[in-house]
């Protein structure tokens, strides 16, 4: 899928490394920014026109609470969300200006912590 808010390669490097940590669990990976987003992956098995708009402005808004509620707190440095579904998993990794969120089958913990940590070196130092 093509995105309007990242250049290709950037677009191709958060799709490849949430592929490579996740492997075919993945069934989204969508970028977003407080103020839009691009779908970058979506699995073919996977309904094509879901709605993305009320999910994005959610995430932005409970990460900026997260980040809030627990900031200084002896649990450390907020990190990550994981929601559990009925159907799967949503993973959201983001910072200030922007984030990722993948939609995932079935995972282990080990491979939630490798896909935010290879997406936060993505945002980090590519974007």
């Amino acid at each position: 899928m093509a995105s309007n808010l990242l250049a290709d390669e950037a677009a191709d490097k958060i799709v490849t490394v949430s592929r490579t940590a996740i492997g075919d669990s993945l069934r989204s990976v969508t970028y977003f920014t407080r103020d839009d987003y691009d779908q970058l992956y979506l699995r073919d098995d996977l309904e094509q026109d879901a709605d993305l708009t009320s999910f994005i402005g959610h995430e932005w808004h409970d990460f900026k609470t997260a980040h809030a509620a627990y900031e200084g707190t002896e649990l450390g440095n907020y990190n990550y969300t994981i929601r559990a579904f009925d159907n799967g998993y949503l993973v959201r990794v983001t910072d200030e200006r922007e984030g990722v969120f993948v939609t995932t089958d079935g995972l282990t913990m080990q491979d939630f912590e490798n896909v935010t940590t290879s997406l936060r070196e993505v945002l980090r130092d590519e974007l």
